[in-house]
């Protein structure tokens, strides 16, 4: 097993910029992939941003966002630049024990979430 938890969400203004950072602990080892996902009201969930838990190889939905990885430290960090309300949403990172990277039903263990608000 796998535990996951966010930090870093909040309320920003259009145009500003959020660090998300998501810890790791459990069995980290068995770790393929980590993806940072967001799913809005009445939207469906979707990838923002994949990195390779070993090769540090990286997806990135748009290039606003910008995932980084602290092996050492078992964290994930999404970086996300400019803002927009359209960006609202909540967001969590997620493990995948298996590739391929893009595959979300790869996905199987997942935090809670934290808010990320942007207003206009």
């Amino acid at each position: 097993q796998v535990q996951l938890v966010e930090s870093g969400g909040g309320l920003v203004q259009a145009g500003g910029s959020l660090r998300l950072s998501c810890t790791l602990t459990g069995r980290t080892l068995s770790i393929y992939g980590l993806g940072w996902f967001r799913q809005a009201p009445g939207k469906e969930r979707e990838l923002v941003a994949a990195i390779n838990w070993n090769t540090g190889n990286k997806f990135y939905k748009e290039s606003r966002f910008a995932i980084s990885k602290d092996t050492a430290k078992n964290k994930v960090d999404l970086q996300m630049n400019s803002l927009k309300p359209e960006d609202t949403a909540n967001y969590y990172c997620a493990a995948s024990r298996s590739s391929p990277l893009l595959d979300t039903l790869k996905y199987e263990f997942r935090g809670q979430g934290t808010q990320v608000t942007v207003s206009s």
